[in-house]
């Protein structure tokens, strides 16, 4: 068996393992990154891009974000459309100057590789039966197969940024975790098609027929969603029908038109909230989706997991710098504050847009006085725009 030595072994090179291996190399600690997937796979794979003002401070701060300011855009509000108008809620007159920027996140995560790559980091891709061990002792231990290799890192702690799917939050124990979990009736058709997209900034559309949403991932693609069922079947939805339906839920009374053009991508997600606490056992801490879901209306998902990492550099900077553990031990309840935040906000701008499957006339009606409450009061338009940017 093959053995390494490390201070940190991250499983995991999504946004949150990448950019932990980083920002502990600036704070002067050694770290190994294991990933199951091929680097190509995990530099293509799709995710929503909208970055709270601090993630994007975080990221050029550590110095990684010279192609996201060239290529990123930057969003200063959202409009909100029901009842066939919009209505934009402006952030930086409602935040202090605050805005957001609309950058893929595999977009971050090759910028993040490169970077790596370049200081010599380690990341071994395409591993496979990767394991933790001796979770509660001082030396944990991560075991993988590279080849036909059989390895074992050994190391200080361990971050579980494997995602939701991942091995590490399974290999606790039973019984220490306790999950919090809500699953909506419904999920979004998704859509990336190679048009320029028909806003500058992101619109919200609520509709009778269901929730529409104009997102983007660069000045030449666009990225569209519409409510459906969690199980749709793409094969009910030609390109014609997609676009329809969209030109349907998007329609305003100004004649916008919504542009259309050769759709490269469709997919289902399924819509889901997910909490587990806490988020650390004896030397392992999970750290984004591994320990957390959100609903994506909020955009709040990638802009979680770099919260998490900025708590958890902070404290293994703190143990490795004098030995201190006051941080350590209290990283799961300073990640929960905010998650539950974000979870919380990222509920309720999902129910305020969607349309609720079995709701009675008298909530519909509600929710379409919450939608007029939200754009046309200062103090409630805060409150989203706060939260959007990123508390």
């Amino acid at each position: 068996m093959k053995k390494q030595q490390t201070q940190v072994g991250i499983v995991g090179a999504g946004p949150a393992g990448l950019l932990l291996s980083h920002l502990l190399r600036r704070a002067g600690i050694e770290s190994i990154i294991v990933e199951n997937c091929t680097r190509e796979y995990v530099e293509g794979r799709i995710r929503a891009g909208v970055l709270e003002q601090g993630t994007v401070d975080t990221i050029n701060e550590a110095g990684l974000g010279a192609r996201m300011q060239v290529e990123g855009l930057i969003h200063n509000g959202i409009e909100i459309r029901f009842n066939g108008n919009g209505h934009r809620i402006d952030f930086p007159s409602l935040t202090g100057g605050k805005c957001i920027t609309v950058y893929g996140q595999h977009e971050v995560v090759k910028d993040l590789i490169k970077a790596r790559l370049d200081h010599g980091g380690e990341i071994i891709f395409d591993v496979r039966d990767v394991s933790v061990h001796g979770l509660e002792s001082e030396r944990p231990s991560i075991r993988y197969k590279s080849s036909e290799e059989e390895c074992e890192i050994s190391c200080d702690f361990i971050a579980g940024c494997d995602g939701f799917h991942g091995i590490c939050r399974p290999s606790i124990p039973k019984g220490v975790l306790t999950p919090y979990e809500r699953t909506y009736p419904f999920g979004w058709l998704g859509i990336l098609a190679e048009v320029a997209p028909s806003s500058d900034e992101l619109i919200y559309a609520h509709h009778d027929r269901g929730f529409a949403l104009l997102s983007m991932r660069s000045p030449e693609i666009s990225r569209l969603y519409l409510q459906c069922e969690p199980d749709e079947d793409l094969s009910k939805w030609p390109d014609d029908r997609i676009w329809e339906e969209l030109q349907t839920r998007l329609r305003d009374h100004s004649g916008w038109k919504l542009k259309e053009g050769p759709i490269l991508q469709k997919s289902v997600t399924g819509m889901r909230s997910f909490v587990v606490e806490p988020m650390q056992f004896g030397r392992m801490f999970l750290v984004g989706d591994s320990a957390h879901i959100v609903p994506p209306t909020g955009a709040k998902g990638m802009n979680l997991a770099v919260s998490d990492v900025k708590v958890l550099t902070a404290a293994l900077a703190a143990f490795h710098r004098d030995g201190s553990e006051e941080l350590l031990q209290s990283y799961s309840s300073t990640c929960l504050r905010r998650t539950w935040k974000a979870q919380r906000f990222s509920a309720w701008m999902t129910l305020l847009l969607h349309k609720i499957p079995a709701q009675c006339p008298f909530d519909d009606r509600r929710q379409l006085a919450e939608l007029d409450y939200v754009t046309s009061s200062k103090a409630a338009a805060t409150t989203l725009a706060e939260n959007y940017v990123g508390l």
